[in-house]
């Protein structure tokens, strides 16, 4: 798994590069309906940093909640296909393929999602959905685990959540 760091790129700031607001700063969909259809894949990652003895449960099956890895996978793959539902200005688009895999680390998890499709936008958003939503069910079960006294979570959170390849073919 590879951490995307580099942020020496110029990127645009001009207000008309913006693709999801019209000219007068409503937000509105893009209409893609005239692109070709293009073979495309995104992969992002993510980590949640835990308690050492949290993530040697997870390594164990030791979680009451059940295996902790074989329901995130669940869930990242169930998040990229609702994906359009959550996001306003995402389309809807076929997915063709979701591959999830798993780093675990003696304080941390890092998940990584591929997402493929044959369509006229890409599936980014997708990639992105399915990592947070299965980090989400990674906390979620782990929850008692991570908690002190107070009811707190002061180890566990989220890291380095971000697109990491994005490739687009002709068909």
């Amino acid at each position: 798994m590879s951490g995307n760091t580099d942020d020496t790129k110029n990127y645009s700031t001009e207000a008309d590069s913006l693709t999801h607001v019209d000219d007068s700063g409503d937000a509105q969909m893009v209409d893609v309906g005239s692109k070709d259809d293009v073979q495309r894949q995104a992969t992002a990652e993510g980590t949640i940093i835990l308690r050492p003895a949290t993530v040697e449960a997870i390594r164990d099956d030791g979680i009451d909640k059940g295996d902790v890895l074989s329901t995130a996978r669940i869930g990242a793959i169930q998040a990229v296909k609702h994906t359009w539902e959550t996001i306003p200005m995402c389309h809807q688009i076929p997915i063709t393929n979701v591959e999830t895999s798993f780093e675990v680390n003696q304080s941390a998890v890092t998940m990584e999602v591929t997402v493929e499709t044959v369509g006229k936008t890409g599936c980014e958003m997708e990639a992105l959905e399915g990592v947070t939503t299965g980090l989400n069910v990674i906390w979620d079960m782990v929850k008692a685990a991570e908690k002190d006294d107070d009811g707190q979570y002061p180890v566990a959170r989220l890291e380095d959540v971000s697109v990491t390849d994005k490739q687009k073919r002709q068909v």
